[in-house]
């Protein structure tokens, strides 16, 4: 068999295993090893499995993510999400379905101190939902707003994603942070908007509460100060070139720590917690983020990202028409596999059709996360959706995907919007530089 041949049977194998629910990272250095030994030799294929792990788990680069799901991690145990969450209520909550718009708006602050879609809906199904029960809030939309609202943490910098895209394709981990904040804006707007017209339409789905003065909406502002602080140290520090992406997720860990010592809230308990679920977490990823480097190496040798990339470019059809296809399987292939390892696994093979088309390889970082980000609300992986039902396990899980789809169209006109209008993700990037 030619090395082409070889690739498509390993790519076709790991999508069968796959689909029977085994270990992503497992999968992917598995196929990779025996693939590679196929195509050159086994004992290159086991010097290459040794290099590679070696290389990922001392890779300096790497230590961006405990650092960051660090910061995130403290923040949450030490109560600061419940702050958020009230802030954003005292200013939207007399709106129709203000609370699920103070959900998505407390979302959006976490996902820039956390970094993750699955912990922000974990943490804000456990903070607004016990909310919307009590204001007898339809639960089909408050589940599917936290799953949505989840969701924002894969975009909102500092994004665990886009650090991963970085390293794969040697971006600048900056450039990608800053050009995700205004589409992350942006959806956030989308989805209050989709809220407030369903709400508007519907008032039962959810009712407005108690107004509250302009003094309380003030003197509410105070819960958002721990956030804004380290946001602004962090990505600040950044954009002013005072130190890198790594130094800055090291910088919000120490500050995150100060902070809650400072407010007294830093306990054993939350200490313990917080290193607890940075290990794990971190350990999830960076075992992923091997196993896709192996299996990247393989089909690197197999040469079918390059021949793909050089069928793709010679195609009679314009550049726009090829991205679209390639979105449109992001779409697809987002509602069957996790995010980050679709993202890991297709990079080595689109990437090199994207830098081909001479599309900007930071935009295109933006749109695949924006696109992937649907994947996660959407049946049959919808990880946030199935967060949410874990999280309130009196919701079925058929009323948070039912809830989340409104909220699926709103991604869907954002990434449109995105595609149209390069210069939403790319104009924050260019003025900073």
């Amino acid at each position: 068999m030619t090395p082409i041949e070889i690739g498509i049977i390993g790519c076709l194998l790991l999508i069968v295993l796959l689909m029977s629910s085994m270990p992503v990272a497992f999968v992917m250095g598995a196929i990779g090893v025996v693939g590679f030994a196929f195509v050159v030799t086994p004992h290159a294929a086991l010097s290459m499995i040794a290099s590679e792990i070696y290389d990922t788990f001392s890779s300096y680069s790497l230590t961006v993510i405990p650092l960051f799901v660090l910061m995130g991690q403290i923040a949450f145990h030490a109560g600061i999400i419940r702050r958020l969450f009230n802030t954003a209520y005292q200013w939207l909550g007399a709106l129709p379905g203000g609370l699920a718009m103070a959900t998505i708006g407390a979302c959006t602050a976490f996902g820039a101190i956390c970094g993750s879609g699955p912990a922000t809906a974990a943490t804000m199904a456990s903070v607004a939902l016990p909310e919307m029960k009590r204001y007898k809030y339809d639960m089909e939309l408050g589940s599917g707003a936290v799953a949505a609202g989840g969701s924002l943490g894969m975009l909102i910098p500092p994004s665990v994603v886009f650090i991963v895209y970085a390293i794969m394709t040697e971006q600048s981990v900056g450039k990608l942070f800053i050009a995700g904040i205004v589409p992350g804006l942006l959806i956030a707007l989308l989805f209050c908007l989709t809220i407030y017209l369903n709400c508007r339409r519907n008032p039962h789905l959810g009712p407005a509460g108690p107004s509250t003065t302009l003094r309380q909406k003030i003197l509410s502002l105070g819960g958002v100060a721990e956030t804004l602080l380290l946001f602004i140290l962090v990505m600040g520090g950044m954009f002013w070139g005072y130190f890198t992406p790594t130094e800055a997720a090291a910088v919000g860990a120490a500050g995150s720590l100060a902070i809650v010592t400072a407010k007294g809230k830093l306990t054993w308990n939350v200490m313990v917690r917080s290193l607890k679920e940075t290990a794990r977490t971190s350990c999830m990823v960076i075992i992923i983020v091997a196993g896709a480097v192996i299996f990247g190496r393989f089909l690197a040798v197999t040469r079918i990202p390059f021949e793909l990339a050089t069928w793709l470019t010679g195609l009679p059809l314009p550049g726009w028409t090829i991205m679209g296809f390639i979105i449109l399987f992001y779409l697809i292939s987002g509602c069957f596999v996790d995010a980050l390892a679709l993202i890991l696994l297709t990079i080595p093979i689109f990437y090199p059709v994207v830098m081909a088309l001479q599309y900007d390889p930071i935009w295109f970082g933006v749109i695949i996360v924006v696109v992937t980000q649907m994947g996660v609300i959407s049946p049959p992986v919808g990880v946030c959706v199935y967060v949410v039902s874990g999280i309130e396990r009196d919701i079925p899980l058929q009323t948070v995907f039912k809830g989340a789809l409104p909220f699926l169209l709103a991604l869907i006109v954002a990434a449109i919007l995105l595609v149209a209008f390069p210069g939403i993700s790319l104009f924050l990037p260019e003025l900073i530089h």
